[in-house]
């Protein structure tokens, strides 16, 4: 099949929903470009704080993208290229890009409050209070994930008992995965701040600095090539748990929001060199169109595995608490809640279909066709050496090292892909930290009402130092059994968000219909998945051959479902009740 006619078919798809899908819902939902937002009306220089359109994206798409749309559809390439292009593009249209519009327009409504206080407001403290625990223990497992893939992105000395764990280990010595990743990565922290206070404390204009911003990228991309800090895995992680725990408490505006608007440049870079690589090149997708009901190797099952695999190239429920948590505090005018709210998740499915189709030129040279070429098998890697092949091949050269061009290509995807593991790290810490706080202030009160052991844990830096202790801690003792129950705790929050979105459009008298489907298919899918995480795990313990890991994963397989229903229990009557 053509790469060029699948990557058309799909955008030309994915506008569409944007033009029509996105317009229709902000009609049903009432936008209104002439009603204050939380960024005016709770001003407080610190989370709430107007932002330009421009730069909120950034925040916002790198946020919620990181490595996700890569490395879900490339995983979920067993079961061949139609399953995961038609979950991207169906799912891209009425199930994520909705989801987050509603949550982030929910949160405007809601004085910027979080998907918990939407909650509070339309079914109850009781929910809020559950929900808000069940968020907690999704956003405890992304710190964990996170910080387990970029320490070990970034090690790249192992003392005796401890071992490096580099993403990219072939091709050049200074590939992601090594020391350059690391000190690119520190670079952008240092220019994210000189961006932020000069555009917000010097009123520098955005478009001149952000060609500035553009050009330190460039500089600290080639120092980051040719330049390393070699440290051990156990120096990141704690240099990961100080800077988040930083990040989380500083104002957006020197930090948060500056280093996320730069970032997103290297991920618009990123797309427009695989965009042309794929029209230049007229490469063919070697993956079959489809593997069978049971993938390529046999072991996995479509349903639910597909629609739990892809994640965020389809719908992510870690956008709700990134557009309610963050997004919704910035937002200067409610025009802008489409194009950033649906608008970016249409462009992460965009990125999905690019690196489905890397992995389909590759197919039969990566680990999941059977190859080895490069040992290309996790999925940064076969997505820059799929593109990096479809570059090489459009100027006519060989698509492996010895080609400067493929060379090029392949360096900048590993370290662009690398920048973006920071930008869901800081995010999730900053919404944990709001989360955290919100369950010890009782309804009608604030934190200055409090007393005793309340006021002492909704302190900001208490609330930020109990989730990145826990969170930090799970990361260093390894990736493998925190991602297994990862995905499907993030899938079934987003069934949890669009319960909480539809309660609160049939509170005020609006139609919800366009929630129903979509959150009862995500909640069947994730639970469907976690029952069967916890059957399996259940008899390795019966067998006695269960480790740590699989004790985990169990345990907050059940902790997930129970929660998870009672809220479904407690919402129902009200998604479902008459107009008012």
């Amino acid at each position: 099949m053509s790469a060029i006619i699948i990557l058309l078919i799909a955008v030309a798809l994915l506008a569409l929903g944007y033009i029509f899908y996105g317009s229709w819902l902000a009609k049903q939902w009432g936008v209104d470009p002439n009603k204050e937002t939380p960024a005016h009306t709770s001003y407080d220089g610190k989370d709430f704080v107007p932002a330009n359109p421009a730069v909120l994206m950034g925040h916002h798409f790198s946020s919620i993208a990181g490595a996700g749309p890569i490395n879900g559809p490339i995983q979920a390439a067993v079961f061949g290229w139609v399953p995961v292009f038609l979950w991207v593009v169906i799912g891209g249209i009425f199930f994520g890009a909705m989801h987050d519009f509603g949550a982030l327009f929910a949160s405007i409504r809601h004085n910027g409050g979080s998907v918990g206080e939407v909650i509070k407001a339309n079914i109850g403290v009781r929910a809020q209070r559950l929900f808000t625990i069940f968020a907690l223990l999704v956003l405890i497992l992304v710190i964990a994930s996170f910080t387990a893939v970029v320490a070990g992105t970034f090690a790249s000395v192992a003392p005796a008992g401890e071992e490096a764990l580099p993403i990219i280990t072939v091709g050049r010595a200074n590939v992601s995965g090594t020391a350059s990743t690391a000190t690119t990565s520190l670079l952008f922290i240092v220019i994210a701040i000189i961006f932020g206070f000069f555009v917000y404390r010097k009123n520098a204009p955005i478009g001149p600095a952000t060609i500035v911003g553009i050009i330190g990228i460039v500089l600290i991309t080639l120092a980051g090539l040719n330049v390393g800090f070699n440290m051990s895995r156990t120096f990141w992680v704690i240099f990961i748990a100080v800077y988040i725990t930083l990040a989380s408490l500083l104002p957006v505006w020197i930090l948060l929001q500056p280093r996320d608007y730069l970032s997103s440049f290297l991920l618009y870079g990123m797309m427009i060199i695989a965009f042309v690589g794929v029209i230049g090149s007229g490469a063919t997708v070697e993956l079959p169109a489809f593997t069978g009901w049971k993938g390529i190797n046999g072991n996995s099952n479509l349903f639910p595995v597909l629609f739990i695999t892809v994640a965020c190239g389809a719908v992510s429920g870690f956008h709700a608490l990134i557009g309610s948590g963050t997004t919704a505090k910035q937002l200067n005018s409610e025009k802008d809640a489409k194009v950033i709210g649906y608008g970016a998740m249409i462009v992460e499915s965009a990125l999905a279909i690019v690196a489905l189709i890397a992995v389909g030129v590759l197919f039969k040279e990566t680990n999941i066709g059977g190859g080895d070429k490069f040992l290309l098998s996790a999925p940064p890697t076969i997505f820059a050496g799929g593109v990096a092949t479809m570059v090489a091949q459009m100027f006519g050269g060989v698509a492996d090292f010895t080609n400067p061009v493929y060379d090029t290509v392949y360096t900048l995807l590993t370290l662009a892909v690398s920048v973006f593991a920071l930008t869901s790290l800081d995010s999730g810490t900053r919404l944990a930290r709001y989360l955290f706080a919100e369950l010890f202030v009782p309804e009608g009160k604030t934190r200055d009402d409090l007393t005793g052991a309340a006021k002492f844990f909704s302190h900001p830096l208490v609330g930020t130092l109990i989730m990145v202790v826990i969170g930090c801690g799970m990361g260093f003792m390894g990736l493998s059994q925190i991602w297994g129950v990862f995905g499907a705790a993030n899938q079934l929050l987003a069934g949890v968000a669009m319960l909480a979105v539809a309660a609160w459009l049939a509170n005020i008298g609006k139609s919800n219909k366009m929630f129903i489907f979509p959150m009862f298919f995500m909640l069947a899918a994730t639970i469907t998945s976690l029952v069967i995480t916890i059957i399996g795990k259940i008899g390795m313990v019966t067998a006695g051959t269960a480790l740590w890991g699989d004790w985990f994963q169990m345990i907050w397989s059940i902790a997930l479902v129970i929660l998870a229903g009672v809220l479904v229990v407690e919402g129902a009557p009200v998604i479902f009740k008459k107009k008012a």
